[in-house]
Order: structure tokens, then C-alpha cells, then sequence
């Protein structure tokens, strides 16, 4: 990628900043977007035409990765978004006079049910594994407790403040959600149970060595669990419950809650506002 093209870049992410966009969003967009220069190596952005983006997006459905698999279509829709957003924003800055993505439309995504929902076999199965007479183990069925009660994405989780949680009123508020929006939703028993076991019991212990940290959940260090501690612990639980044949994250936990909250009788828009 030449020089240019990577100030260019640079200009861009500081655009998507000023619009407030989340952190994820620019990541995703830069990504893709540096992936696109460096493929392509394009040497006057000005030349690139819309037959030739038509050209790209069309390459997209025969790439096929390391594994052997080809992009999914919310891939292919990410990676159109993102050089769309791009070549609007030089057009705009008067760096192009032709945008050669207008035309150009994200693929449609067949919306299909997830096939990761869990039974309420494997539900118990998965919050069984956490070892209670340890306090790491509390934390953890803590943590699966509340991905189960609330839908919350793991981000989320990994945010949440000791001041987010209303266990009186069985309520956790998140903040900065997707989209940088803000959403209150309600806790189930057994996760305000666990909830002010691990606030009242556990986290003062871990938060001896550093008392001024507020995010909810820590290590034995004190300091914030980050994403890739809990997958890893998700993982662990999934391997231990014998479930390694159904692919389970944080977002199986999502998914679960929303089906379960369907089926109950629960109105769809409710429960994407819950969500978020």
C-alpha cells in the first residue's frame, strides 16, 4: 500500500471518529478497507471504476480462505460496506469525482434461525461446570449466569461497572452498547443471586490489590477479566460438559435467551430492544 493511499486511510479513521462511531465499527471498516489497498494496490484511487468494483465483489464469492472455505455473506456485506463508506468519504473530501461503489448494493443475507441454541439440558450443564467452593468459580457461574439471564454480548459483560448492577431492583443497565446505545434490562433470579454472592464475597477479595479499578468482574490480580479470558473460560466449560460437538461462545448465550424468551410468549420487539 503506498503512501497515499495510507494517509488516505488515516483521514478516513479520524472521519469515523468525529462521527462518533464505535471503536468496533472503525476497526471492522480499517480492516477491510487496508486489506482491499494492499490486495488491490491500487496506484490512483482516482482510476478505479465501477466495473472494476463489480469485478471485486464478484471475486469475493469464489475466494476461498486457508481452510478451504469460502466468505460468509455478512463477510462479503461487511467488506462492500466498507470500501462504500470509504470511496463516500473521497468523494466528499473531493479526493475522487466518481464513486464507483454508488451503484454497487451489499449482497442480501438470508435470515435463517441460529442452530446454536441450547437445550435446557446443555444450559445446566454448562453452568454445573464452575467449581463453587473457589472463588474463581463463583465468578465464573457468575458470568454464565448473567450471559443467560440478560442476552449481553461479551463486550458488554466486559464493561460492566460494579455500579451498573441494581440487584434490588434486578436490574443491569449497559452502557456504550452497539451503536453506542444505552439499555436497562431486567436479571433473573439466579443471576442477582450470584451476582451479590460474587459482589458482597468475591470481588472485594480480588479488588484488594487494586481498590480503585470499578469494572464489575476481575482476576485474582485485581485487574478487569479482558474478552479472551472469558471465551477461554466458556471454552473450558463447554469442553468439560462433553458439548464440544455444537460450536458454543458468549453469543450461544445470546441466542439462547432470545429463543427462550420467544417461545415464552414474549414480544419480538421487546426482546430486541433488550438486546439492543
Amino acid at each position: 500500500m503506498n503512501d497515499t493511499n495510507n494517509k488516505l486511510l488515516f483521514h478516513f479513521t479520524e472521519s469515523l471518529k468525529v462521527l462518533n462511531r464505535s471503536e468496533g465499527t472503525i476497526k471492522a471498516y480499517t480492516m477491510q478497507i487496508r486489506l482491499f489497498l494492499k490486495q488491490q494496490n491500487p496506484a490512483d484511487l482516482k482510476a478505479i471504476t465501477s466495473t472494476d468494483m463489480e469485478s471485486w465483489v464478484a471475486s469475493l464469492f469464489d475466494h476461498k480462505q486457508e481452510d478451504g472455505r469460502g466468505y460468509t455473506t455478512g463477510t462479503i456485506c461487511l467488506k462492500v460496506r466498507s470500501l462504500k463508506r470509504f470511496f463516500e468519504f473521497l468523494e466528499r473530501s473531493n479526493i475522487i469525482f466518481i464513486n464507483p461503489m454508488e451503484e454497487i448494493r451489499e449482497p442480501r443475507q438470508d435470515k435463517t434461525i441460529p442452530r446454536d441454541i441450547l437445550t435446557k439440558t446443555e444450559i445446566t450443564k454448562l453452568l454445573d461446570q464452575p467449581n463453587l467452593s473457589t472463588r474463581t468459580g463463583i465468578r465464573d457461574r457468575t458470568i454464565l449466569e448473567l450471559f443467560y439471564s440478560t442476552g449481553i454480548r461479551l463486550q458488554e459483560l466486559c464493561k460492566l461497572s460494579i455500579f451498573d448492577i441494581d440487584l434490588q431492583g434486578k436490574m443491569v443497565r449497559i452502557n456504550q452498547g452497539k451503536g453506542r446505545k444505552d439499555r436497562v434490562v431486567p436479571m433473573g433470579k439466579h443471576a442477582v443471586r450470584f451476582l451479590r454472592e460474587y459482589i458482597t464475597k468475591i470481588r472485594p477479595a480480588f479488588g484488594k490489590k487494586n481498590r480503585k479499578c470499578r469494572v464489575l468482574f476481575l482476576n485474582q490480580l485485581g485487574n478487569p477479566l479482558s474478552k479472551q479470558v472469558v471465551s477461554l473460560m466458556i471454552r473450558n466449560c463447554v469442553k468439560n460438559a462433553g458439548l464440544t460437538k455444537k460450536k458454543i461462545s458468549a453469543h450461544t448465550f445470546r441466542h439462547t435467551f432470545a429463543s427462550v424468551l420467544v417461545k415464552n410468549g414474549a414480544d419480538v420487539v421487546a426482546v430486541q430492544k433488550m438486546l439492543g
